[in-house]
């Protein structure tokens, strides 16, 4: 009889996402197979909480739509019949989840103006090495990094590429691209996500969805043991395993009556419970963990704001109202005043004869009227005459000199 051997199977994990800076001869890799924006789509579209967080903020940040004055600025973008707010959507979606977004500048023949702009998926991005001034000098544009150059080593010289904006070049280079990469520790090319770190919990979300969807589709097992006593050759094991496994595992055959038919007594299978190990409290907390962590990440104070209802929580109307207000105040906002001062920019740069100003309406959080419709601007607050500003802080002074119990009333903005 040949004896049993039990080997210990060391089990290799690794990271769905690198986001490695390296240098090749022609361009700079983003992730180790030059993958990484593609693997925070995977992300994206893979984890359930992670999708409703960008685009929770994503609708946020674009709102109402953009304003403006004069507001035929917004109506034409480029002669694809795009207006500002189509690209300004995109933009704010390649903001939230890629950190960055990038917009292809045209100007017209005579290079006087810009005459239209399109919005570039940042995934299709890699920037040249900088030059000796440590300034990028362009990118090369392409949706097969994931495919075709995940080793560096594919030429690049038929590659669409593109300087970057600059006014002062616009003669000898009249298509170029502007890119919004903020500053960020460590990071010399691409920028970096808001929700960077948790991008291992995100990972965790959708691993454990798989497993559990596994599970289900196996027959939430092994929760039995058969043993037959046939002493089958590999052929007969093979088909009495797929006979057991079209019969009796999936969710479809849940309930099911087990049934089996052998010549005598002595060669019945032996069919034997395995005992559970009593995980589902385990993952119920990892659940919970993975959810707190991923809203963290993009700064979602109370998660009553995506429709989640946590246990024991009473929550209403106030609650909501506060943590969508915090929300505004300190993610979607900044969001917004970065994308319209590029926009700004670039309008002006359209129409160099108008002085423009763009905003973005808010979403009101309730329909019942109640909101006051806010409006962003690319400036926290336009002051006017200095004169008025000293004068009203005089003000404010003389009341707080008077009697200093009272608050201070708060400065109105002009």
């Amino acid at each position: 009889m040949d004896k049993l051997k039990f080997a210990n199977i060391n089990k290799e994990f690794s990271s769905r996402v690198n986001m490695l800076e390296k240098k090749t001869d022609q361009y700079v890799k983003f992730g180790q197979y030059n993958s990484f924006p593609n693997d925070l789509i995977d992300l994206y579209n893979n984890s359930s909480i992670h999708n409703t967080c960008v685009n929770a903020i994503v609708d946020g940040i674009v709102g109402e739509g953009l304003t403006a004055d004069p507001e035929y600025v917004l109506k034409r973008a480029n002669s694809k019949d795009e207006s500002w707010n189509d690209v300004f959507k995109k933009v704010a979606q390649d903001y939230k989840l890629y950190g960055g977004f990038a917009m292809e500048v045209i100007w017209n023949k005579s290079r006087t103006r810009v005459a239209e702009v399109y919005h570039i998926d940042f995934s299709w991005l890699r920037a040249k090495e900088k030059n000796y001034r440590g300034q990028i000098p362009g990118y090369y544009i392409s949706d097969e990094w994931n495919e075709n150059y995940r080793y560096g080593t594919a030429p690049v010289d038929d590659m669409p590429y593109l300087p970057v904006f600059d006014p002062n070049t616009n003669m000898a280079e009249p298509k170029q691209i502007y890119v919004f990469n903020p500053y960020r520790p460590g990071q010399k090319y691409y920028p970096l996500p808001d929700y960077i770190g948790a991008l291992r919990d995100v990972e965790l979300d959708i691993e454990t969805s798989n497993f559990h969807v596994n599970n289900i589709k196996n027959g939430l097992a092994p929760s039995l043991m058969v043993t037959t006593f046939t002493n089958a050759n590999e052929e007969e094991r093979e088909a009495i395993e797929r006979m057991l496994q079209l019969q009796y595992s999936g969710t479809s055959n849940a309930g099911n009556l087990l049934y089996i038919d052998v010549d005598s007594p002595e060669n019945a299978p032996k069919i034997e419970p395995i005992p559970q190990n009593g995980a589902d409290g385990y993952y119920t907390t990892i659940n919970d963990m993975v959810i707190q962590r991923i809203l963290t990440s993009h700064r979602i104070t109370s998660p009553m704001i995506l429709g989640i209802k946590t246990p024991g929580q009473l929550g209403g109307r106030d609650e909501i109202a506060d943590a969508y207000l915090l929300l505004v105040n300190t993610v979607i906002r900044p969001y917004q005043q970065d994308i319209l001062q590029v926009i700004e920019d670039l309008l002006q740069f359209m129409y160099p004869e108008e002085e423009i100003s763009v905003g973005v309406q808010q979403l009101k959080l309730f329909s019942d009227g109640e909101e006051e419709v806010d409006v962003v601007t690319s400036i926290d607050a336009k002051i006017g005459e200095d004169s008025e500003l000293e004068a009203e802080i005089e003000k404010a002074d003389e009341e707080a000199s008077v009697d200093t119990d009272e608050p201070i009333t708060e400065l109105p903005l002009v």
